[in-house]
């Protein structure tokens, strides 16, 4: 009998510590299914977050590195620029990357570092018990909004990958999701693609990827699913905000070099 799934060299075998329903393990078997089909996994370095994949550096089979707060995409930028040879990401929630990370993300884009960015959309900080983030929708509740977050009193969500598409060296900007069987197969694609830009010198690229947290959300999986549905995506719309051609012609007729 053909053995048509494994487990993806790219991860180690053992179990994940994510609650039930969470998406990052769907989203670390994707990003481990293709270190190992694009024969890079043996260059390849990872940066950890702070947060709830914190623990990354015990799934991702490749050299992790863990850092302060935020700073993946700084500590991606050293690495990549004393390594060219490696290929490095930099794996983020978005407390981590929207909130004390938007600057090392926004100046890694501007300087088009040539570094992949996974990053996680749950709309909500996971590990530390569930406060507002950056990306926690209008109305949604939060342990620091109990009420639901509210324009007057904390402003609107941020939507990077939209803020990121104004700046020229960010090369490629995708948001997916994972609440369905066929979202997760187009989810591989974009983690593939931006991987693929590093391998070709292409510079920084982002993929957003929308996850459920439904210990946080106070939800079942099943409700987290619809919830994605309904509320996120709205928000969030799937697609893909830049790609390397479109940001080359957008430098050119900027006069950039």
């Amino acid at each position: 009998m053909q053995q048509v799934n494994k487990w993806p060299s790219g991860l180690v075998n053992k179990p994940l510590r994510y609650c039930p329903g969470c998406g990052h393990g769907i989203v670390h078997r994707i990003v481990g299914e293709c270190l190992e089909e694009l024969g890079i996994r043996e260059r390849t370095v990872g940066i950890a977050p702070v947060g709830c994949s914190v623990f990354a550096d015990e799934y991702f089979n490749c050299d992790m590195i863990q850092g302060p707060h935020g700073r993946g995409p700084a500590i991606a930028t050293g690495i990549k620029r004393s390594k060219p040879e490696c290929i490095v990401f930099s794996y983020q929630g978005d407390g981590d990357l929207a909130s004390i990370g938007m600057a090392e993300t926004v100046h890694s884009a501007a300087r088009s570092e040539n570094i992949t960015v996974i990053f996680i959309n749950n709309a909500i900080y996971g590990m530390t018990g569930g406060q507002m983030a950056p990306t926690t929708l209008i109305g949604q509740q939060a342990s620091t909004c109990p009420r639901g977050r509210t324009v007057q009193a904390n402003g609107y969500p941020i939507r990077v990958c939209e803020l990121l598409a104004q700046l020229e060296g960010a090369r490629y900007l995708e948001r997916t999701s994972t609440h369905t069987a066929a979202h997760v197969i187009k989810a591989k694609k974009a983690i593939r693609q931006a991987f693929q830009n590093q391998i070709d010198g292409k510079g920084f690229s982002l993929v957003e990827v929308l996850s459920i947290c439904p210990t946080n959300w106070g939800l079942t999986p099943l409700q987290s699913l619809k919830f994605v549905t309904e509320k996120m995506m709205p928000m969030y719309p799937l697609g893909v905000f830049r790609t390397p051609d479109a940001a080359a012609g957008a430098a050119t007729e900027g006069g950039a070099a």
